[in-house]
């Protein structure tokens, strides 16, 4: 069941970045005769659809497995009276059950609505529903005291910087993908984009960082730093910060020197190559954003170092 747990955490983590990242992203990234036309954003509704689609479908299987490991009986994942219970008598359900109902009107939203800029606050609104209901099964919502608030503060702008900076690198993974919208005024779109995302990346990375360190304070603590080194909880905290660093260097790279190699190409009406070159850093980025999806589901399951 452990295993069920955190594969649909998996799943509900990027998806709910998905849907508040992605459609946030195309608000402010884009130029806005683009952004409220949905300008060449064909496969903006359709994702936003998909990634609510498997909110629902992963908080619906996550229900089962963690009320099947409540009870100690895998049977009790199918059990209706065991189900209702967990659902509105503990804090985890109440989370479900708000994740399930933002899933369920990003569906009809995006079903709905033409692509826009009304239709991508709307469901980016709904996908932060589902990113901060996260906090209250983790364990900043367990901290008990007057720092208990301070610990689940942070924990909601963690989860908040973490789903722009993935939900934005799930856009231009898209965009990059598409290679017959990248010439002429497609490649200078995605330039634009760019550029767009620049300035929010760089707020994206202080609040993760500053968050990330109250987070540490109470989960590790400056009198458990040896547990960093011989706990398990500590060496996937480790690894986690790693392929963050490594996210962020790559992130560095794109600004300062793919987007202006780009700029620069553009001019030169000779942009492949550099498309090339920034669509191999994005891809690695995505594959380390999504490498520390994995570690925080697993992190989740395990008792923190100051607790141990």
């Amino acid at each position: 069941m452990e295993t069920a747990i955190i594969l649909t955490r998996v799943a509900q983590y990027i998806a709910a970045a998905t849907l508040f990242g992605t459609p946030l992203f195309l608000t402010y990234a884009r130029s806005s005769s683009a952004t409220a036309q949905g300008a060449g954003l064909s496969w903006a509704r359709p994702l936003a659809g998909g990634a609510a689609f498997v909110v629902l479908l992963g908080s619906g299987l996550y229900l089962c497995a963690q009320t099947a490991m409540m009870a100690g009986d895998a049977a009790a994942a199918t059990d209706p009276e065991m189900l209702t219970g967990v659902l509105t008598d503990s804090a985890m359900g109440f989370a479900v059950l708000a994740r399930l109902a933002a899933a369920v009107l990003a569906l009809v939203t995006a079903a709905v609505l033409k692509p826009g800029r009304p239709l991508w606050l709307l469901l980016s609104g709904l996908g932060a529903v589902v990113l901060l209901s996260f906090a209250w099964n983790g364990h900043g919502a367990a901290t008990e005291g007057a720092g208990g608030w301070i610990h689940l503060f942070a924990d909601l702008l963690h989860l908040l910087a973490a789903g722009v900076w993935i939900g934005a690198l799930v856009a231009f993974a898209v965009l990059l993908a598409r290679p017959a919208q990248l010439e002429g005024p497609g490649a200078k779109a995605l330039h634009e984009a760019l550029e767009g995302f620049s300035g929010v990346g760089s707020a994206v990375v202080t609040v993760i960082v500053a968050t990330g360190l109250v987070n540490t304070w109470f989960l590790v603590g400056p009198t458990h730093l040896a547990g960093l080194f011989s706990t398990a909880y500590g060496l996937l905290l480790l690894a986690k910060l790693a392929a963050f660093g490594g996210m962020v260097l790559l992130a560095a790279r794109n600004r300062f020197a793919h987007t202006p190699v780009l700029g620069r190409a553009l001019t030169a009406e000779a942009a492949q190559p550099s498309l090339q070159a920034l669509r191999i850093s994005v891809a690695l980025e995505t594959v380390l954003g999504m490498a520390v999806l994995i570690l925080v589901a697993i992190l989740g399951m395990l008792e923190p170092v100051a607790a141990l």
